[in-house]
This record gives structure tokens, C-alpha cells and sequence, in this order.
């Protein structure tokens, strides 16, 4: 399992600098006496774990980039984005590189926004924010009444969702008393869990009542940051599973590709490039197939266990895991290749 990532580390900083970014639905609303659909963008803080809810009227590059608009307008530009390969999301990238190169990085985010695409078929990269993709629609489930909403009561029910997810405890630590309450994202953003904080009692003096309150907040401030590295970042470093170190992908090996969408069926090809980890280790590779080229995580490849021998270039096909094709190489399968062949898209 490889380390967390410093986005998720990232303490002391201004809520939502790093964020995670995905979208759910359809939700059915009512638009005159018809039914239209829309889709919800939500939007993760890595660091708190808050969330932000916008409505995103179509699936198109359009809409998603008028959705961060709305959202860099209320919650600040991020410093990292981390989406999946949504055609939507890869052109709102390129929208932004585009603007960034012109100068006119501020219409849209600024030039510091740095935007990292996980690869594809590999959801356990994006646990982040799928996991508070159900939370939400959760939330949203025990407030619905039934009867299909106009948008502006979806609007409403969203940040209503919002507000429910993100009053949440981040931990379940025993409490000292009982007036204290558990760590929440609110707590990070409004000053208290429920967003309803008494302003500081002002002192006669102005100066005075300006350095207080200012201390004041920084102090609060500093004092949730602490209770977040003391009672949430360890409940978040425990690793649960892939504790077996097991042999890296490497350049030129054969693989199958697991493919869910395919049943009984195995992509099979020559990796053509690696990619490493910030801990050394091989996350991602590219992979050379009879069809073209992809990119998937190091979880979704089988490795095949086959010797090279020089020069000696064979066909060969296998058989077992439904018509894999054949690939031509200097490569030789052993007797016992159909070991190899995994059981399950897993």
C-alpha cells in the first residue's frame, strides 16, 4: 500500500487548496411539465474532508468549467485538482493549460493549479471522494420527500446535504468532558460544528479589540490544527491491506490487462513504460496492445511469467480464460503459463 499522499497531509493551510473533484447522478428535476436531468459535482478537501456541492446541468466541458468557477468564486483557487479521466475533467484541463499560456490563467484559476489525472479503471486511487460520494447521497436520501424537485429546490437540498456531511465527526476518540465536541470540516471552516459561532466580546479600546479578536481566531485556529495531528491524522496512516511486497512491472513484460467491461476475456500486452510512486515503487504503466495503447494501474495487470530467449521469436496462444489473441515476440511461455492467468478481475 503506498503512503498517503502530502495533499492529505497537508496541515496549516487554507481549506480546499487541495481538492478532489467527481461527479454523481443523474438527478430527475422539473422543468415546466417535463423531467431534465442534472448531475452534482462535489468537491473534497483531501487535508478536512469537507465537501462543496454545485449542480452541473450537463455532462459537457462547458458546464464542468462553469462549476469551478462557482466554486473557485466561494472557496479560493486550489493548489492541486484530482479528478479520474472524465472527458469532462480532461477538458477543463485543457481550458486551463490553454488560459494559463495566455496569461489569462485568473478567468478560470490561477497559474499554481496543478491538475493530476489518476489512470484509468482504478477507483481505489480516488477513495478520497468516492467514499463521500455516498455520504452525500446518503444525506441526501433521508432528506428527499418524493416528489421530484425544480432546481432551485435541488439547489437547496444540496446545501443542505452539505451542511449535514460536513458537521460529521472526523474522529470517534473518547471526549474528556462532556461539553467537548468531536473534530468536524466545520470546525476548519465556520470556527464551530454547527457554523453558528458567538462573535468575541470587544474590549473599550479598538486597537485592543482588533489584536484580540485577530489572536483569537488564530488561536482557535491553531488549536483545531492540533487536535486534527493528534486524534485524525493517525486514525488515517494505519494501512489495512497490500502488505506483501511482490515483484515490480518492468519494461517489456507480458501482462494480462483485467478489464471488467469484458467478461471472460484478457487484454494481453508488452509494457511500455513504468511509472514510479513518489516512494520508489511502480504505480502506473503503459501498456502496448494489438489495439492501440492504455495506461492502468499496476493492480489491474496480471503478470505473465515468461522467459526471454534472445533471438527466438514464437507465437504463441493461450487458452483457458477465454480467446486472448496472440502476440508475436521473443518470448516463450512454460508449461504451467495458465497459472499465471488470474481468476478475477480483481
Amino acid at each position: 500500500m503506498a503512503p498517503l499522499p502530502a495533499a492529505r497531509l497537508a496541515s496549516f493551510e487554507r481549506p480546499f487548496s487541495h481538492i478532489g473533484v467527481d461527479y454523481f447522478g443523474p438527478v430527475m428535476v422539473k422543468v415546466g411539465r417535463s423531467l431534465a436531468k442534472r448531475w452534482v459535482a462535489l468537491f473534497t478537501c483531501l487535508t478536512i474532508r469537507a465537501i462543496h456541492l454545485e449542480i452541473a446541468f450537463s455532462l459537457s466541458t462547458e458546464s464542468c468549467i462553469c462549476c469551478f468557477r462557482r466554486f473557485v468564486g466561494r472557496r479560493g483557487a486550489p493548489l492541486e485538482v484530482y479528478s479520474d479521466n472524465g472527458t469532462n475533467f480532461i477538458g477543463a484541463e485543457k481550458v486551463l493549460m490553454q488560459q494559463i499560456n495566455l496569461g489569462l490563467a485568473e478567468t478560470f484559476t490561477n497559474a499554481n493549479t496543478k491538475w493530476h489525472f489518476n489512470p484509468p479503471l482504478a477507483p481505489h486511487m480516488g477513495g478520497a471522494w468516492e467514499r463521500l460520494v455516498r455520504s452525500t447521497k446518503t444525506a441526501i436520501e433521508s432528506i428527499e420527500t418524493g416528489r421530484k424537485l425544480t432546481d432551485e429546490g435541488l439547489s437547496t437540498l444540496l446545501v443542505e446535504a452539505e451542511s449535514i456531511v460536513n458537521s460529521r465527526p472526523l474522529t470517534y476518540l473518547p471526549l474528556d468532558t462532556a461539553e467537548q465536541e468531536a473534530l468536524t470540516p466545520n470546525h476548519f471552516i465556520f470556527g464551530s460544528s454547527n457554523g453558528i459561532k458567538q462573535p468575541a466580546v470587544s474590549p473599550v479600546n479598538p486597537q485592543a479589540a482588533v489584536l484580540n479578536s485577530w489572536n483569537q481566531i488564530r488561536h482557535q485556529l491553531d488549536f483545531f490544527w492540533q487536535r486534527w495531528l493528534k486524534e485524525y491524522l493517525p486514525t488515517i496512516c494505519r494501512r489495512t491491506k497490500w502488505f506483501r511486497d511482490t515483484k515490480p512491472i518492468e519494461v517489456g513484460d507480458l501482462v494480462f490487462v483485467a478489464d471488467s467491461s469484458k467478461r471472460n476475456n484478457w487484454i494481453r500486452g508488452v509494457v511500455s513504460a513504468i511509472q514510479r510512486g513518489p516512494d520508489g515503487r511502480v504505480r502506473r504503466a503503459t501498456i502496448q496492445t494489438d489495439t492501440g495503447v492504455m495506461r492502468r494501474a499496476v493492480n489491474k495487470l496480471a503478470l505473465l511469467d515468461v522467459t526471454s530467449h534472445g533471438k527466438t521469436a514464437l507465437d504463441t496462444q493461450c487458452y483457458g480464460g477465454g480467446n486472448v489473441g496472440t502476440v508475436s515476440g521473443n518470448a516463450e511461455l512454460p508449461d504451467r503459463v495458465l497459472t499465471a492467468i488470474p481468476r478475477s478481475s480483481e
